[in-house]
């Protein structure tokens, strides 16, 4: 059997429930060659996880999920094989982590004139410390019974549409992409299938992809083969893996279960490999 990654999944450090050596355990148990820890809009997970990775004998990738904007509505740039020790890169992860807050708080006060009974300091000490998000805001709703599940807060409360209007200060996509280039990273479309439609996507690749992420859980067997067509095509690298949320309570992980050729991975290193050489990585 082909040597496997998964370079999506999500920890404690943001809106997931492993924590970032548990991921790594997992990733072990289920004999993968690399995991990249990508929460969204912070690397601390690598920093966490990278010793326990290196004594299990796992690659563990530099990664993250950069929340950015295109046309008025969040788009999700993954980054692999960063240079993990740019301030640069860290001071911009920063800024997105007040962004986070910000953006929050607003989604908060549209929901109190809305009637429902909710605080930022609720949301706050339900993500624990990490980079708070949506999720957590849709885990205070279930708890308050507003909604039964998180789906369901989603399609009532938090979707894109519903939020319509509340200021963001995300960078552009095209500026995560620049960004992520910068510090010798790959720039990486998250999950094409959920969000853009085929034009859409093939704007977003001339603003300087490096690669989309052609296998995911909501991309049927057609979509994968769709993106990673148009891979081939554009000479753009091709990224995929489970985007896993859960924990370990859960009885089942999809870690591992959707993942990638290794093949693909080293393709990956070597590109960045070559950038890191031919450009002055900000530091």
């Amino acid at each position: 059997m082909a040597d496997k990654a998964d370079l999506h999944i999500h920890t404690t450090c943001s809106d997931g429930k492993l924590t970032p050596e548990q991921a790594v355990l997992i990733a072990s148990k289920k004999k993968l060659k690399a995991l990249s820890i990508t929460d969204h809009d912070t690397f601390k997970g690598y920093h966490l996880a990278k010793e326990k990775a290196k004594e299990l004998g796992i690659e563990l990738i530099p990664g993250v999920e950069i929340t950015s904007t295109f046309k008025g509505r969040e788009c999700h740039l993954l980054a692999y094989y960063f240079e993990p020790e740019s301030e640069y890169f860290k001071n911009f992860v920063l800024k997105q982590r007040y962004t986070r807050k910000n953006r929050i708080k607003g989604i908060i006060d549209k929901l109190i004139k809305n009637g429902i009974d909710i605080t930022y300091d609720e949301v706050w000490a339900l993500a624990n410390g990490a980079n708070i998000g949506r999720p957590h805001v849709a885990e205070v709703l279930i708890n308050k019974g507003y909604v039964s599940s998180i789906q369901e807060a989603f399609m009532r409360y938090l979707s894109e549409e519903q939020l319509d209007g509340i200021e963001s200060e995300y960078p552009s996509i095209q500026e995560a992409i620049e960004m992520v280039k910068s510090v010798g990273g790959a720039a990486i479309l998250a999950h094409p299938g959920r969000f853009y439609s085929s034009e859409e996507v093939k704007e977003l690749i001339d603003l300087g992809l490096d690669g989309l992420e052609c296998i995911h859980p909501s991309h049927n067997w057609q979509t994968q083969l769709k993106y990673a067509e148009l891979c081939e095509k554009n000479s753009l690298l091709k990224s995929g893996g489970s985007d896993y949320h859960g924990g370990i309570d859960d009885g089942y992980t999809n870690v591992g279960v959707v993942s990638v050729a290794m093949k693909y991975v080293n393709r990956i290193k070597k590109m960045t490999d070559q950038r890191k050489k031919t450009i002055e990585v900000k530091d």
